[in-house]
Formats: structure tokens, sequence, C-alpha cells
């Protein structure tokens, strides 16, 4: 996928500098501006928000995002808001083929749920203050990622505005995908006869190695998520009079995690975890690595400090590029994401903790089972633990990886056109080490569809964590990639 090595890329219906010139005019007057009200929403995920109902900020950006794609009168276009019962809502929309004859269907996917605020913002920023600068726009999820659904609809109407014949397309907003997208499978069985024969998913949940070009993310990590409590006492207690006697919660903990983890090398010890990776996305991983080089790894924030006059930084687990590639996108790893049963350091006295807890993610390599893997997990934590502690491993709940279907060619010929067209470069592959559900869930109730996920998550955008931006000329141009690769699908 890196360059089109055997076929000529195809003359487009769409043209190129026209469907730019439109969609970079609409994001400039009017995407960006809702985005920042999106943004100024905390539209928190149901995990990070247990009380969303009564708050009302998912039905807000819902609503908000509803009253949009209503307003932009695109024709044939009918959408409406679905809500199960006791589930997060999800904005779902049909628009019918203009193309004679046309049986297939393209399904636009993305989300509005968001993670929770994280520490460590610039102080000029803040997750729920939009901001934009140098083409940046600052905020938590306006990159992650709900502009797909302003996106979508922005790439529909630069076909409709050149009259570009196309297939039928639905879409698929959901307002539960930070929180393990559990609301959704209910909401694929109640919508799936009016999805149709899906030929096509977009997917705007995902990352770029650069913003140079398009990419076309190949492969998903899955991941297993729950907290790990050891409960030693039922109260605290005077840290000098029981130390030694009573032992600590946190060095249980510890020896529990190292029956899952080599703590020297971070490698996961169960093999179960592990599996080989495919020949095809070892070599797509080299062809990456080529493009990318140690921007691997330089784009992320590294501590640094200075060392005999000199700055040092906090160095990767590995300088290679394929190895570092390989590392987040095939191999297990384990996270500690978060921790209960510690007073600030303020308030700490000389007091052993009746427990600790941690919330681990663990994410799992593409073709792991998820519930499997879970439940092996537990076992491994609770199972005969030091001094007959109290151990319990609370599951979230898990999400199964996902590996893309082989590229048709005239897939792979319309990512590289509109990569060329728009980007002046060939489509790159990548692997992702984060999870979309979704996507293991349409590939097997649509085996036979050609996947586009792709996304605006390149060097530095920073999702979850502090300063997140969406880089907005990237989005421009992918939104107008989308639109071409839209006008290439077959019959």
């Amino acid at each position: 996928m890196n360059a089109p090595l055997h076929r000529e890329i195809p003359a487009s219906l769409l043209n190129a500098a026209q469907a730019l010139s439109q969609v970079t005019t609409q994001w400039d007057d009017d995407i960006v501006r809702q985005l920042a009200d999106y943004i100024a929403i905390p539209a928190k995920s149901p995990t990070f928000d247990s009380d969303w109902a009564q708050h009302g900020y998912i039905d807000t950006v819902m609503r908000n995002a509803a009253t949009w794609v209503d307003a932009q009168k695109v024709e044939g276009l009918k959408l409406e808001i679905v809500r199960l019962e006791g589930r997060t809502p999800v904005l779902f929309f049909e628009i019918p083929a203009t193309r004679a004859g046309s049986t297939q269907t393209v399904l636009m996917y993305g989300h509005l749920d968001k993670q929770p605020e994280f520490t460590g913002w610039r102080s000029d920023l803040g997750p729920w203050t939009p901001k934009y600068e140098d083409g940046k726009l600052y905020g938590r999820g306006g990159a992650d990622d709900g502009y797909a659904v302003y996106a979508s609809i922005a790439a529909v109407q630069a076909l409709k505005a050149q009259n570009i014949p196309h297939p039928r397309i639905v879409g698929l907003i959901e307002t539960c995908e930070e929180s393990g997208s559990y609301d959704l499978l209910p909401y694929v069985n109640a919508l799936k006869d009016r999805l149709g024969e899906v030929a096509l998913v977009v997917c705007l949940d995902s990352g770029a190695g650069n913003y140079d070009q398009l990419w076309l993310t190949t492969s998903l990590r899955g991941n297993a998520a729950g907290v790990l409590k050891v409960e030693v006492l039922t109260e605290g207690v005077h840290s000098g009079d029981a130390s030694g006697l009573v032992p600590s919660s946190f060095r249980i903990l510890r020896q529990l995690l190292d029956r899952l983890e080599d703590s020297t090398t971070g490698r996961l010890l169960p093999q179960s975890f592990h599996c080989e990776v495919p020949a095809d996305r070892l070599l797509q991983a080299e062809a990456t690595a080529r493009i990318l080089g140690d921007e691997i790894t330089k784009r992320f924030p590294w501590a640094h400090y200075d060392c005999e006059g000199a700055t040092a930084f906090a160095l990767p687990t590995t300088t290679d590029p394929v190895e570092a590639l390989l590392n987040r996108t095939w191999r297990p790893t384990l996270s500690v994401t978060g921790a209960d049963g510690f007073p600030a350091l303020q308030d700490a006295g000389n007091v052993l903790r009746p427990y600790t807890a941690f919330k681990l993610s663990l994410r799992l390599p593409p073709l792991i089972d998820a519930g499997v893997a879970v439940q092996e997990l537990k076992a491994l934590l609770e199972d005969n633990a030091p001094y007959q502690a109290k151990v319990t491993f609370q599951s979230n709940g898990g999400a199964t990886g996902w590996n893309a279907p082989s590229s048709a060619p005239w897939f792979e010929d319309a990512l590289n056109a509109a990569s060329q067209n728009f980007f002046g470069a060939p489509c790159g592959t990548i692997g992702q080490g984060g999870t979309i559900p979704l996507m293991s869930m349409l590939s097997q109730g649509f085996p036979k569809a050609q996947m586009m996920v792709c996304g605006v998550l390149g060097p530095k955008s920073n999702a979850h964590g502090p300063n997140e931006f969406l880089h907005v000329p990237y989005a421009k141009k992918l939104t107008a990639a989308v639109a071409q690769v839209i006008a290439s699908v077959p019959g």
C-alpha cells in the first residue's frame, strides 16, 4: 500500500481541487465552530460519568450533531436519534444511492462520547476550553472523534456538489465508544436490516503516522481492563506498630503483577496473550518504518532533565523502528491507568493502608479473543493470593482486536489515488495500538466489506491526554479523500 508498484493510479470522476476547496471552506466557515462548541461540553463516556443520563451532556452533543446534519439539507437524507431502553443513544442517518442499479452500502462511523479531563494541560488550555491555534483545535474529543460526523457529511456534500453518482450511504454515530462500545452491539442488531449490504466501512476514529499522507489502519489491538484490589485490613493502622507483621497490600499487589508481567522488560508472561505477527503485517511494518524512522518514538512527550550540562531524555523500550511499531500494535502490554487506596501526598501520614487498588489496561494483540483473555487474567490474579489476602479483579469487560481483510484492488487504487491527489504522496499503512470495538463486530457481520479505518490522531495530537488537538489542515484533506474513495466503490 505504501507505493502503487504494479498499477497506475486511476483517474477519478471527482474533481479533486474543487472538492478540497469546498471542504476547506466548509471547515473554515462552519465545522471548526461546531467542534469548538462540542469541545466545550463535558460529554464524558458512561464509564467516567455514571450519571450521564441525568447530566444530559451526551444527549446535548447528540442533539447538536443531529440538528447540524439536518440543517445541511443533503438530498434524500433521513436521520433519527435511536434510543434503546437504558442505553446511550446513537445517531443513524440514511442517504439513498444516486448510482443506477447500485446495491452496495457505505457505512460511516464515529462517536461523540469523550475521555475524562486528565491533568497536565498547558496553562492556557483545558479539556473543555476550545482554542484554535496554528491550524490546531485544542480540547477534549475534537479529534477523538467528534469531528467524524461533520467530516462524513461534508464528504457526501462534496460528492453531491459535483453530481458524482454514489452508492447508498448510512451513518452510525455512537456515544459509548470510550467505555468499550458495550451499548453498540444491541444497536447494530436492532438496525441490521437497515444497514444493508455493506461494501465499505469508513471509520474516522483512528490515527496517522504523519500529516503528510493518507494512512490506512490495518490492525487494532484488543483490550482487557479492570480493577485489581488487594485488601489486608478493615481500616488503616499505625505503620510503626504494624509494618513488618501486617503485609503491605501494595507489596502483595506487586507480587500479583509479577505473575503477569516481567517488570524488567515489560513482556507479558502468559504465552496465551501473544500471537504470531502475520507475514503481510510484518512487511507493512518494515515499509512504514522506512517512512517514519525515528519519528515513531519522537512523537511522544518524553520527560527530560538537565544532566551535567546536557539535556537527558527518558528512553523508549526500543529505538528500532520496526520493533517500535510491532511493540505498540501486535504485542500485549500492561498499563496501570489509575489507583485507589492512596491518600494525597500532603495527607499521607504514617499509616499502613488497608487496601491497594489499581486500574489495569491490558492491550491484546489483534488476533487474541478478549473474552478468553479476561477470564484467564482474572484467574491468574485472584488464585492463591499471598498471605490469603482478599484479592478481587473486577473486569470492565474486554474488546477483541481487529486485523483488516486484504485490500481489494479497487480499494487499494482508490486510497493511493486519494492520497496522491490530496497529499502528493502514496497511502501509508499502519497498525494502531488502541481499540475500536466496532471493527471486530463489523468484520464478523460484513466479512466482504472493505474497511477504510483512518483518522487525524497523528504526532503530538495526544488523544486521552492533556493538550489533545485536532489537526485541521489534515482533517480537511482527509474529508476530501473520503469523498473520492466513496466515489470509487464499484457496483
